[in-house]
């Protein structure tokens, strides 16, 4: 793959799972041929420690294999990234700060939570905003890899998610903005911690 600037709008999965995701060397190839599977251009952040294993050889073939459509780098700016019009979807690990950097930009998110609060983060995303969806695991807990390739194109085929995601945009840049309720909140803590 190519640039972003060179991809056509809306056709690139960005993929990042925060600093304390760790897969296994199955579910980690798993998640490598569900986006080969796709079939569309990706760009997946790859810390040197998502695997709790060796995987330098297959990770050779499958650059190798993915090289025309994917990229793997070891770090990207995420907000300039979800920014960029050629992105359609973030699959993320749903910590926060990616969930809001992922809805300020519109962007639908395949959600795969690994602990603390991001299952939390994903209920809102999938059930209550309606913005992205979850992954469902295998009776061995392992997201295999046409799972992952049918919520992908499930996200991208159903444009409810697109148009959700964009509408909640606005939600979000208006109450971060100085006259929104984020704003007026932080203020009223100043002001009660100077009582």
């Amino acid at each position: 793959m190519g640039r972003l600037v060179d991809q056509p709008a809306n056709s690139v999965v960005h993929v990042a799972f925060g600093s304390f995701t760790v897969f296994d060397q199955i579910q980690f190839q798993e998640l490598a041929l569900g986006l080969e599977l796709t079939n569309r251009p990706f760009l997946w952040v790859v810390l040197p420690d998502i695997t709790d294993e060796n995987n330098d050889a297959y990770l050779k073939r499958f650059k190798e294999r993915a090289a025309t459509r994917g990229r793997m780098v070891g770090w990207a700016p995420q907000q300039k990234v979800l920014g960029h019009p050629s992105v359609a979807c973030f699959l993320s690990h749903c910590g926060w700060n990616s969930t809001m950097e992922g809805l300020s930009n519109g962007i639908p998110l395949p959600c795969w939570p690994y602990f603390a609060d991001q299952f939390f983060n994903q209920s809102y995303i999938c059930d209550v905003w309606k913005v992205g969806l979850g992954f469902n695991c295998d009776e061995n807990g392992i997201v295999k890899q046409g799972e992952i390739k049918d919520k992908v194109e499930q996200l991208f085929s159903d444009k409810t998610f697109k148009a959700r995601s964009l509408d909640l945009k606005e939600v979000v840049s208006k109450s971060a903005k100085e006259s929104g309720c984020s704003h007026n909140n932080f203020n009223n803590f100043i002001e009660w911690m100077k009582a």
